[in-house]
This record gives C-alpha cells, sequence and structure tokens, in this order.
C-alpha cells in the first residue's frame, strides 16, 4: 500500500534506483555514526568535569544528536522502511565507538547478541513484502 502524502511518494521513487540505495546506505551510515557519537560526547560529559567544561561537552554532544535526527529525517525514504536496517548499522556503528572511545573491546555475549541484532536487522529490511 502505497502512502498518499507527497514526501513519501517522493520517497518510493526516490529509492527505485540502485544509486538511491547507496544514497539511503550513505544517509544511514552519517545517521548512525552521528547518534552514537553523540551519546558517546554525553556520555563523557558526566564525567567529573567543572561545569563549563561539562556545559561544552553536552552542547557538543546535543548538536550531534540533533544532527542525526535531521539527517535521519532528511533521508529521501520512509523510517519504517529500513528501521531494520537502521538498527542493525546503529548496533555495528555503536560497537565501533565504543571501541574507539572507551577502549572496550566487545565479548562473547555481545558478539552472539549483536549478531542476532544484525541478523533480524537484515530480514526485516531485505524481505520482500
Amino acid at each position: 500500500m502505497r502512502p498518499i502524502d507527497p514526501w513519501s511518494a517522493a520517497c518510493y521513487r526516490y529509492i527505485e534506483e540502485p544509486m538511491d540505495k547507496v544514497a539511503v546506505f550513505g544517509f544511514l551510515i552519517v545517521s548512525t555514526t552521528l547518534e552514537a557519537s553523540g551519546d558517546a560526547v554525553v556520555r563523557m560529559g558526566l564525567a567529573p568535569h567543572a561545569w563549563p567544561v561539562r556545559c561544552l561537552i553536552f552542547l557538543g554532544g546535543a548538536v550531534l544528536l540533533f544532527s542525526y535526527g535531521l539527517t535521519l529525517n532528511l533521508a529521501p525514504i520512509e523510517f519504517g522502511r529500513v528501521v531494520g536496517l537502521y538498527v542493525a548499522i546503529l548496533f555495528i556503528v555503536w560497537q565501533i565507538v565504543n571501541f574507539v572511545v572507551f577502549r572496550t573491546v566487545l565479548d562473547v555475549p555481545t558478539l552472539v547478541g549483536g549478531s542476532l541484532v544484525v541478523t533480524g536487522g537484515c530480514i526485516v529490511a531485505l524481505w520482500q513484502r
């Protein structure tokens, strides 16, 4: 069932070309990177810092999180159509950011659970309806 509003109709037309799918994937990579980075910056702001420094860190995190929301909503596709792929990509990007920023190495439960998240996200995104 196709939506009737013009924006969603344009989104459906947009993803019909292979390069357009690459563009949508690019939007997802950028938005998940902004979200995971913004979350990491906010977490760093929770550490004991002087209030002016803490406020600047929180402001940086807020800018990144706002940018994530803006980028995701500018993507030329309905979010419901790519939510599975978004969650799979977000899990992977979160683990990369977690390792780079906090030096946290993946353990077996995270690897097993993460593989289920990524597999489930791909099923939701790629299963023909």
